[in-house]
């Protein structure tokens, strides 16, 4: 698995999966359950990640969509 970016931003989550979703990318959001317990302090951000096969084409879709600027190096 690929990291693509780390946020607490909810609505931007909910954005790239539903992006990725619509171009039959996989996508899975780790540490949703820590993040969600720690609350709002922001110390464990939530971690979207892809299959390392999807990756390039996860990054070019969301580049497309004008989310480059969200995106890890990984």
């Amino acid at each position: 698995m690929i990291e693509l970016l780390r946020t607490n931003d909810l609505v931007l989550i909910s954005l790239i999966e539903a992006i990725l979703f619509e171009n039959g990318i996989v996508v899975f959001v780790a540490d949703e359950h820590m993040s969600a317990m720690e609350g709002s302090l922001g110390f464990l951000p939530r971690r979207l990640l892809v299959d390392a096969s999807e990756a390039v084409l996860a990054r070019k879709v969301l580049a497309e969509a004008g989310l480059a600027g969200e995106l890890g190096d990984g």
